[in-house]
Order: structure tokens, then C-alpha cells, then sequence
């Protein structure tokens, strides 16, 4: 029997409508995660610790012993650098080294060893940041996000840096978002419940099957074929949604611990009708990539107009999934 080296985990983002309405705890949140056999969960403490961030001693140790009763640990810290937080210009680089080390110490007392950094965090405010990281053993993954991707100029300036310092404690922090392979069917709702025309949203669908460049999409749409404001916001989405190689990421492998698992709705079926899941996850398994597939549902905006959003449900299916794709590439989930 082999050892999984690929875990399942689950961000607490996942869900955020369930937190915000009152309906589920943080720990309630926790105890769904063990039940699916998801033991990785990723913290965002702006969000989900209400003293961030002057927490206590006594408040972390709460939130450890709390994990670890429902057989779990925390994963990743995901940071927020306020860089707008007061009026009249942005933070001074001093500053936002500082705040960046403020999270590097609080992710470290609660024994997490990787932090989600934004990506518009700039490599050289990185850099400053890299001895605390080295000091503290906090892995600092910048977020491949969407429009973002792998090979990315900007992405690349992070590699770079890491290359050129010679640390372990700087790299990337992929978001699935980055490998859409099919445009959701959940959006394309949307946007016809807000008066799109379905034979405009056929040839958004159709546009983006055949990868048609953004721009040329939303030009046909809001010029050629006089889109109203639903049609030409669901073309707009495309610049946001690309799809990405995913046989480039085991380029990228010793530069992630983590991983978001980004979806916006799973099938009765156990599917992700968008993201090359498929794809992705052989690719991980025969580069021998180690951590957790931790799951980021974001598809309740896009149903709450029409129905309750059941997060538990959606995650559920998603690790069905990732247990039939690991065991198919040859790792149990």
C-alpha cells in the first residue's frame, strides 16, 4: 500500500457564505472538513479570527488544541497586505515589510508553515521579507492567480528572486483557477438570469472552447453584435479565466507547498465541468509533489440569487473527485 504524498484540505473560504449568514462556526467548518477525510485546513485570519490582529497566546493555543481534536491541522495563512490603509498614498515599503512580518510571526505561532502571499505583492518587498521567513520556517508562496499564470513575467520576477537569494522560503502558491478549460456553466446562468440572450452566451462559450483571444470576443460581442450589459460583462470574464498548460506546473513543482484548489461548481457526478482537474493532478502525482490540495469554492456568488448555497454539498463532491483522480494516478486520496 503506498503512502499518499498528495493530502486533501479544504480553505475555510470555501465557506464564507455559511460563516457570514451565522449558519456554520469556524469549528463547524473544521469538523465537516475531518468528516470528508480532509485533515489540511487553510486559515484566513482577517476573516476568520475576530481579535486578528492582536491575538493572544490563550487564542492561539485555542484555535491548535481545536484542530487537532477533530484530527486536523492548519495548512497555509493566507496574508492581506492593507497597503491602502490610510488615506492619501500607499504604505511605505518599511511598512509593508513590517506588516508582512507581523503575519510571518502570527502564522508561525499557530504552527503554520506556508503562507498565501497576494499577488500583487512586489518581488523586492519579498525579498526584505525572506530572513524573518528563514527565521521563522514559513514557506511564502505568491498566489498564481487568474489572469496571472506559471510562466507570467511577473510570476516569473518571484522565481527569480527566489533563484537569486538561494531560499527555500520564497516561491508560488498555484490557484486551479489558472487552468480553466472550459468555460463554468454556472456563470453562463448567471449572466442569462441578468438578460443575457443565450445565443450571445452560446458564442461567449464557444469563443472561449476555441481560445479566442479576450478582446476580440468582447469587441464582436459589445460592437458587432450591440451586447447589452449582461453579455458584454460575461465576454469581460474571459480576460480573467485563461487556461494554462497544465503539463508546464511540474516545471514549477520545487516552488510550491500548497495549493488552492480553486472551483466554482462540481456535478451530481463528482465532475468539475471547468477546471482541468484531470489534467493537473497526473501531472502533480508524476512530478512527486508533496501537500495539500486544500479546496477553494467560490461558486456561491453565482447561485445565491436562485438557490441556497449548500458549500458542504460542493466540497463533498470535490473530494470524491480527488479521491477517483489520485487513486487513478496511482495515490490513494
Amino acid at each position: 500500500m503506498t503512502v499518499p504524498s498528495i493530502k486533501r484540505g479544504v480553505s475555510l473560504y470555501s465557506f464564507q457564505e455559511e460563516l457570514f449568514l451565522g449558519r456554520m462556526t469556524v469549528e463547524d467548518c473544521v469538523s465537516f472538513a475531518a468528516s470528508i477525510g480532509a485533515r489540511g485546513i487553510e486559515i484566513l485570519p482577517e476573516q476568520n479570527i475576530p481579535t486578528f490582529p492582536n491575538v493572544t497566546d490563550h487564542e492561539v493555543g485555542a484555535l491548535k488544541e481545536m484542530v487537532a481534536r477533530h484530527g486536523c491541522e492548519w495548512t497555509c495563512y493566507d496574508m492581506f497586505l492593507d497597503t491602502k490603509l490610510r488615506a492619501g498614498g500607499l504604505l511605505g515599503d518599511d511598512e509593508q515589510v513590517a506588516s508582512i512580518r507581523r503575519d510571518l510571526t502570527l502564522c508561525n505561532r499557530l504552527g503554520i508553515r506556508n503562507m498565501r502571499v497576494l499577488v500583487f505583492v512586489r518581488p523586492d518587498i519579498l525579498a526584505q521579507c525572506v530572513p524573518y521567513a528563514e527565521d521563522l520556517d514559513v514557506h511564502m508562496g505568491v498566489e498564481v492567480h487568474a489572469p496571472w499564470h506559471m510562466e507570467h513575467a511577473w510570476i516569473l520576477r518571484t522565481v527569480e528572486t527566489a533563484d537569486r537569494l538561494g531560499t527555500r522560503h520564497l516561491g508560488l502558491l498555484p490557484d486551479m483557477g489558472i487552468f480553466m478549460k472550459h468555460y463554468p456553466p454556472a456563470f453562463r446562468a448567471r449572466f442569462e438570469r441578468e438578460g443575457a440572450r443565450p445565443e450571445v452566451t452560446q458564442f461567449i462559450v464557444d469563443q472561449h472552447e476555441a481560445k479566442i483571444m479576450a478582446e476580440y470576443t468582447i469587441f464582436d460581442v459589445a460592437v458587432t453584435m450591440k451586447g447589452n450589459p449582461a453579455e458584454v460583462r460575461m465576454a469581460e470574464t474571459l480576460r480573467h479565466n485563461p487556461f494554462s498548460d497544465p503539463k508546464r506546473i511540474r516545471d514549477y513543482i520545487p516552488y510550491f507547498r500548497h495549493i488552492q484548489a480553486k472551483f466554482y461548481e462540481m456535478t451530481p457526478d463528482d465532475r468539475d465541468p471547468s477546471l482541468a482537474y484531470a489534467e493537473v493532478i497526473p501531472e502533480l502525482v508524476a512530478g512527486g509533489w508533496e501537500g495539500y490540495l486544500s479546496s477553494e469554492y467560490e461558486g456561491n456568488r453565482w447561485v445565491q440569487d436562485v438557490e441556497e448555497v449548500d458549500s458542504r454539498e460542493q466540497v463533498r463532491r470535490q473530494h470524491r473527485m480527488f479521491e477517483r483522480l489520485l487513486a487513478a494516478a496511482g495515490q490513494e486520496g
